[in-house]
């Protein structure tokens, strides 16, 4: 009994023994089949980097698809894809960085040379200044002398000098209401003036032929019948004007002043100065109406032969566009009056010699308008029915013209008239109306 349970007992150790060597041998298989597969593994994925960085080594135009197929491999090579990217993300950086560092560099070197051409001259520091006046200027007061020496000179400043001391009169401090007198040497502190405007040039036509329309000159004044559409001065968007072109052609004059005014569109007389005394004595006849000027104008319809003086008065109204225009308005507007005379009657026109008392602005032109006579191609005055037909026999122009001027000469005080002829345009469209 005991030999037949020792050999059932050999046998179950036998039996089990095989069964472990078996199940060894399997486990040794697979356990060798997952290395297999692992080192399998291993090379596909480093066949696969190499692949990769060859393609980005060669394309830099396909990064954006490699990064896609990386980002999208096994969970065990998620890490070395991002280092990848990461290391080609900071290859484009440093490249980007070094171009544009190129680019500046260049732009720098291109504005140095550019530079580098353009020679600076250091601003001029201003400078004392001394005027000394001589018997042209005797009587005039320091303020106004000062103005017009030192163009381009705020007002402002120059009461300002004044008051601080800074311009003196023969060493000692003065007033704004100072009269000069002959050989004062004023004195006038360090300050900035503009810079002169560029000069008129004297080849333009309409420059060079002012020298043709002067109807008078002597040693003290300058009658000129001056052009219709020319303004006697620059400003408001003209460069220069009557006044400014004169000063071209006359380069050597030491002083040229507008006496008087007259509108862009009106021609005719206009006085100019040439000495600062007779400056001043027209200025003083201007005042106590001892100047008498005389206008023609062309005016709509039949003009009574009875209504010899217009009393309206005027008042200047500034638009928003900067246009100026001047209406009727006895309450609040100044006191105006001018004279009229018929000189000759036409067919549905009439022209009129206008005397103006007083010098408000377009008041011959106002006062012909209120009485139902606007002057013949008067933009702002006239009536549009009347211009068309005046314009169709070849009027282009306002037809007001200074025929005439009076005044005592400064220097004579002889009575002296000056006519100005009408321009051959005018005479023309008066020669084609009927007369009455």
């Amino acid at each position: 009994m005991n030999q037949s349970k020792d050999k059932n007992r050999v046998k179950r150790q036998s039996s089990q023994h095989k069964n472990s060597g078996s199940k060894s041998q399997t486990n040794e298989k697979s356990v060798s089949k997952k290395t297999v597969n692992k080192s399998s593994e291993k090379h596909k994925t480093s066949k696969s980097r190499s692949s990769k960085t060859s393609l980005l080594k060669s394309s830099p135009v396909k990064k954006a698809k490699v990064r896609s197929t990386s980002y999208h491999s096994d969970n065990g090579t998620n890490d070395s894809s991002n280092k990848s990217r990461t290391n080609i993300n900071s290859l484009d950086k440093n490249r980007s960085a070094e171009n544009l560092k190129n680019r500046d560099t260049d732009h720098f070197d291109k504005a140095a040379t550019q530079t580098s051409n353009v020679t600076e001259t250091p601003a001029e520091k201003p400078q004392v200044r001394f005027y000394t006046t001589d018997s042209e200027d005797a009587g005039q007061r320091i303020d106004n002398y000062l103005l017009k020496t030192l163009k381009g000179v705020p007002k402002s400043m120059i009461y300002r000098l004044l008051r601080k001391g800074e311009i003196r009169v023969n060493k000692k401090r003065t007033k704004p209401e100072y009269k000069l007198q002959t050989e004062d040497v004023i004195r006038v502190a360090p300050i900035r003036i503009a810079e002169k405007d560029a000069p008129v040039s004297t080849k333009l036509n309409v420059v060079a032929n002012l020298e043709s329309q002067i109807i008078y000159e002597d040693e003290v004044l300058i009658v000129l019948n001056k052009p219709s559409g020319m303004a006697v001065h620059g400003g408001s968007g003209l460069s220069f004007g009557v006044i400014e072109a004169l000063r071209a052609l006359r380069p050597q004059a030491k002083m040229l002043e507008l006496v008087h005014r007259l509108d862009r569109d009106t021609s005719g007389c206009l006085v100019i100065a040439k000495k600062r005394s007779a400056l001043r004595n027209l200025h003083e006849q201007l005042r106590n109406k001892n100047v008498q000027k005389f206008y023609h104008a062309l005016v709509k319809g039949h003009w009574p032969d009875k209504l010899t003086r217009v009393t309206e008065c005027l008042k200047k109204n500034d638009l928003k566009s900067g246009e100026r225009v001047v209406v009727v308005d006895n309450i609040n507007g100044k006191e105006a009056e001018t004279r009229y005379k018929v000189i000759q009657h036409y067919d549905n026109c009439t022209l009129v010699r206008a005397f103006p008392v007083t010098g408000r602005t377009h008041q011959i032109r106002v006062h012909c308008q209120t009485t139902g006579h606007p002057i013949a191609c008067d933009s702002k005055y006239s009536y549009e029915e009347f211009d068309s037909k005046i314009k169709a026999i070849g009027l282009k122009r306002l037809f007001l013209h200074a025929a005439s001027i009076e005044f005592t000469h400064p220097r004579t005080e002889e009575r002296l008239k000056i006519e100005a002829p009408l321009e051959k345009s005018l005479q023309q469209v008066l020669s084609k109306l009927t007369k009455i």
